[in-house]
């Protein structure tokens, strides 16, 4: 059985728990333990997958379902019904894995962790004294669904832990004292080659249109090397969350006609502007994988980030990262001006798309499913 909160929104999370259900569906029968059902067809279009229709899906109880929509603050609570609903379940099923982050199932299963929770716990968090577990609540150490199904935080670290990169890894490690497993999310789709000649000399910056994607900073960094480079253009590329800060970068961008808003789009727009364009550029610090920076290498471009987090790993070469703004302008003067530097950088992240293919995770999913069912992951000795 695999649980995921909900699919309502079809992003990152979503991706990786279609393409787990994917993987075990094709020598297994699986069932979906999700708040509301799981709409198939969208799922396959937007991620390319082959999800059967007759998908066996498990939905919250529709009473539950009801009271959340009449009170929207009740969702917080979503994941702790799930998972207290699971575990009256889960003697039935060979195998659960939780798409969602840590869980406990009230038994050892896989757990999928796409974010670290270092902002929310303490080292060893309280398991069962209530005092203590009320004080925890109350200071955000422990959040309330976890009271509605009776998490335990020893359960959970008895669990597979599968992370997406080796710096989420590096934070449970800290916060929890447990190994993981590194299974980098998949890159969707597949892009088309278009010669470097052909592309654009301009920058392409995708995701989420927030403030902690450091945009702003963005169209910084490439304002200075267009005092260099004078045909360089900027590409915002992304869903808008924060409507504030969309106004004030359209503000920004009303005044440079080298800035380009191309919020909302469609796949296969993004996946034109990623293959036209030769370069990429990423601004959030401490991100946890990276998805954006993944796929503008798997769409061939030269893509600069900050030294930290997941996108720092997925570059995974010095001459593209960046501490500050002047080293960042610094390393992009010196790519664009070097075209052999281009040739070698072109070369190398070339090499890397494969650690983010389709086929890749699903082998390897595939393969720690039979690991776990066969009794041969060294966590079940624990």
């Amino acid at each position: 059985m695999v649980v995921h909160k909900d699919f309502r929104s079809l992003g990152g999370g979503e991706a990786v728990a279609a393409f787990i259900i994917e993987a075990l569906g094709r020598e297994n029968s699986v069932s979906v333990l999700s708040w509301s059902p799981v709409p198939v067809d969208p799922i396959n279009r937007m991620f390319g997958t082959n999800l059967s229709v007759d998908l066996q899906v498990i939905p919250a109880p529709l009473l539950l379902r009801a009271l959340v929509k009449l009170m929207p603050f009740l969702s917080l609570l979503k994941l702790g019904i799930l998972l207290r609903q699971c575990k009256k379940m889960a003697r039935g099923f060979d195998l659960i894995i939780s798409t969602f982050n840590e869980a406990d199932f009230g038994r050892i299963g896989i757990q999928y962790v796409h974010d670290p929770p270092y902002w929310l716990y303490p080292i060893s968090p309280p398991d069962s004294v209530f005092p203590c577990n009320l004080w925890a609540s109350l200071t955000s150490k422990r959040r309330p669904w976890m009271f509605l199904c009776g998490f335990s935080y020893e359960r959970m670290k008895r669990n597979v832990t599968l992370t997406n990169s080796n710096w989420t890894a590096k934070k449970l490690q800290e916060i929890y004292g447990i190994e993981s497993e590194i299974v980098y999310p998949p890159v969707l789709g597949c892009f088309p080659e278009v010669i470097w000649d052909k592309r654009e000399n301009g920058f392409v910056c995708l995701g989420r249109i927030v403030p902690c994607k450091r945009i702003e900073e963005i169209i910084n960094i490439v304002r200075r090397t267009r005092s260099k480079f004078p045909d360089t253009h900027l590409h915002i590329v992304g869903h808008v969350l924060d409507d504030a800060y969309y106004k004030r970068l359209l503000r920004l961008a009303q005044d440079a006609d080298w800035i380009h808003v191309n919020e909302n789009v469609s796949r296969q727009e993004l996946m034109q502007l990623i293959t036209t364009h030769r370069y990429g550029i990423h601004g959030m610090i401490n991100e946890s994988f990276g998805m954006a920076v993944a796929e503008m290498i798997c769409g061939g471009c030269i893509v600069f980030v900050p030294r930290s987090g997941g996108p720092a790993e997925i570059v995974g070469d010095d001459r593209l990262l960046f501490g500050s703004t002047e080293e960042a302008v610094a390393k992009i003067t010196r790519v664009i001006q070097n075209g052999q530097e281009q040739a070698s950088l072109r070369e190398y992240l070339s090499v890397r798309r494969d650690l983010f293919s389709r086929e890749r995770f699903v082998n390897q999913m595939q393969e720690i499913a039979g690991r776990f069912m066969s009794g041969k992951d060294s966590h079940l000795s624990r």
